[in-house]
């Protein structure tokens, strides 16, 4: 019943900006904390950033400063902002509905199909 689709990856130049959108569809997108993972080509992969229901964000060490999660309860969607992109930015970025904003993979009980950013230097 549930599900998660993204939007706005795409090509984009190092030093620039992508924002992606994960729009839920189901019940109670309200109830859910939701996460970003990516996984680059032949790596693993790895916590981006989860909101919660309440709007507290977090955001992986590494990325924090460049990137940043906000939802919108009223379109029951969830935006990932990405600024200053590096080459190592290049992967499938994934949205997740869960129980908690975890940078953990087990507590997502939800998962969308992936859309690719490639950023190209």
């Amino acid at each position: 019943q549930v599900q998660l689709v993204e939007s706005g990856g795409g090509l984009v130049q190092a030093g620039g900006s992508l924002r992606l959108a994960c729009e839920f569809s189901g019940r109670a997108f309200n109830a859910y904390a939701m996460g970003w993972f990516r996984q680059a080509p032949g790596k693993e992969r790895e916590f981006v950033a989860a909101i919660a229901r309440t709007g507290d964000a977090r955001v992986a060490d590494s990325l924090q400063g460049r990137f940043t999660l906000s939802r919108d309860n009223d379109k029951n969607t969830v935006y990932l902002q990405m600024n200053s992109l590096t080459v190592e930015g290049t992967a499938v970025y994934t949205c997740a509905a869960g129980s908690i904003p975890s940078s953990q993979t087990r507590y997502y009980q939800f998962w969308g199909p992936g859309t690719l950013v490639t950023v190209s230097s």
